[in-house]
């Protein structure tokens, strides 16, 4: 069964949790505090973490840090509404997606689920994302069976939201990644980037399908089938 570890210090939500993950089938462990959830993690390896970015005894960026030293299991955090900088604190340190509170118990699970699927090893050399088609090997990308053509830059962005589907990457994570470290506070490049998948990908750039903004935080890739 996979088991999830919920790492939480208000009681209330805590309970309401660990019932709503049991009731849809998962085994829980829980966790109060940084330290609890780390050993915890150590000992019970989980398959997922929820976790509150505010603990009793540490902050949840430096949870999800360190347990980044010797794990890749997926980390969904928890955030209060305002706390957007530590959101991307955390998501910097290595967490896969945050949720705000107050949250549907619905999109939490789907969350869920989507950081599950990613987890799981995959040798497919060809992602398929609603009508969109990328074969890795290939470098070729298709929308609706019309070939696209894109920039190497674009073709390097567009391929790590596509391994990354529905996890939010922040705006510092994407520049890294396809830029280098001297681009990490270039956000522009990103933007323009971004704006120019969008024309070649989306059937109105204005209202983005396959894209998504995440304000103040990064970018998504989903599938607008399994979004809608």
């Amino acid at each position: 069964m996979t088991r999830i570890l919920v790492v939480d210090d208000e009681p209330q939500i805590l309970r309401a949790l660990q019932t709503s993950l049991r009731g849809a089938g998962y085994e829980v462990d829980a966790a109060a505090t940084g330290g609890e959830a780390l050993t915890m993690a150590a000992v019970r390896p989980p398959d997922a973490v929820i976790l509150d970015l505010v603990l009793p005894d540490a902050r949840g960026t430096d949870v999800c840090r360190e347990l980044r030293t010797w794990s890749s299991v997926p980390v969904i955090v928890l955030s209060v509404v305002g706390d957007e900088s530590e959101k991307v604190a955390a998501l910097d340190a290595g967490a896969d997606d945050y949720i705000t509170k107050p949250f549907g118990v619905g999109e939490l699970l789907a969350r869920l689920r989507a950081a599950l699927r990613r987890a799981e090893p995959s040798a497919e050399p060809v992602l398929e994302i609603g009508g969109l088609r990328v074969d890795l090997e290939a470098r070729d990308v298709s929308v609706g069976g019309a070939p696209v053509q894109l920039t190497p830059h674009e073709y390097d962005l567009l391929r790590l939201l596509a391994l990354n589907e529905g996890k939010l990457l922040t705006h510092k994570t994407i520049l890294r990644e396809v830029w280098g470290e001297a681009y990490a506070d270039e956000s522009h490049y990103l933007h323009v980037y971004v704006s120019q998948l969008r024309r070649k990908l989306e059937p109105d750039p204005a209202r983005p399908r396959y894209i998504l903004t995440e304000p103040g935080a990064g970018y998504r890739l989903v599938d607008p089938l399994r979004a809608s």
